[in-house]
């Protein structure tokens, strides 16, 4: 967002506009009189960017000041003199001045830029348990921003926010919820003009953080090929138990899932049948 001041002894109202939008500067006049003559400027510099004069029947626009960047932009309203700006960049922000028959105003123009989409992201090195309750840590994120706020709701209820005022900013706002909620939430980022909405779906984000699965794997290895079973559990953490068979004679023994020999007519190593010893 681009920020706009006021000249030191200049009063207005400021007119924020989005980005790509179209803004009408009004002057508060019904209709033109017959010697009214008004005359809209832009910028420190005060150039003239649009002129109505009914007595010299001057009804003009100037496209081609300064830069031409209001070439194909402006707008002049005939009967109350109010200027239209259309398809808003950063290069329209500042200072416009409108004269009507020697009075002087000036109305300030912001500018902002299209607001980003919000991330939600789990983190699950911080999701907790406590008193029999399972906790899921979320994160809300957005990157390259300025002048915005950013929020979480609880439905319609506020429970934190956090804002910036400098340009080009990351900015993240963590949240902790239970697995098993079914409350609305939302994280909301906005600027002096609109918003932008993203919804939780807990379902989607914090199932994986419930717990872990635990593989145990059981490697046998048999004539150089080694084959390995699969067992799952869910705990907090990974165990790794390895079983190696060093010798051949020793297949016949008595733990539970390893493998037979199994009789193959091809010159390829043998498999197992992985089976409990009779």
């Amino acid at each position: 967002m681009f920020s706009l001041f006021y000249f030191p002894g200049v009063f207005g109202e400021s007119v924020s506009v989005m980005e790509g939008d179209s803004v009408t500067l009004n002057t508060d006049v019904t209709e033109i009189l017959e010697d009214d003559d008004i005359l809209w400027k832009f910028g420190a510099e005060k150039s003239r960017i649009a002129e109505i004069s009914r007595e010299k029947q001057i009804f003009f626009t100037y496209d081609n000041v300064p830069d031409g960047i209001f070439r194909d932009r402006l707008k002049l309203d005939n009967q109350t003199g109010s200027l239209t700006i259309k398809n808003i960049t950063s290069e329209h922000v500042g200072l416009y001045e409108l004269q009507i028959s020697g009075r002087s105003f000036v109305l300030p123009v912001t500018y902002s830029s299209r607001l980003p989409v919000t991330n939600i992201t789990r983190d699950c090195s911080s999701s907790s348990s406590s008193s029999g309750s399972s906790y899921c840590s979320l994160v809300c994120s957005v990157v390259n921003v300025g002048h915005v706020t950013l929020s979480w709701y609880k439905g319609n209820s506020l429970l934190s926010s956090i804002s910036v005022s400098d340009l080009s900013i990351s900015l993240s706002l963590p949240l902790e919820v239970e697995y098993q909620d079914k409350n609305t939430y939302s994280c909301v980022l906005n600027n002096p003009i609109s918003n932008q909405i993203t919804h939780l779906d807990i379902s989607q984000l914090c199932h994986t953080c419930a717990g872990m699965e635990v593989v145990i794997l059981m490697f046998i290895c048999w004539s150089d090929l080694c084959l390995f079973n699969s067992i799952q559990f869910k705990f907090i953490f990974i165990v790794l138990f390895t079983i190696q068979i060093v010798a051949k004679q020793f297949y016949r023994t008595s733990f539970s899932g390893l493998c037979y020999p199994r009789q193959s007519t091809t010159k390829s190593p043998e498999f197992c049948d992985l089976r409990e010893r009779d």
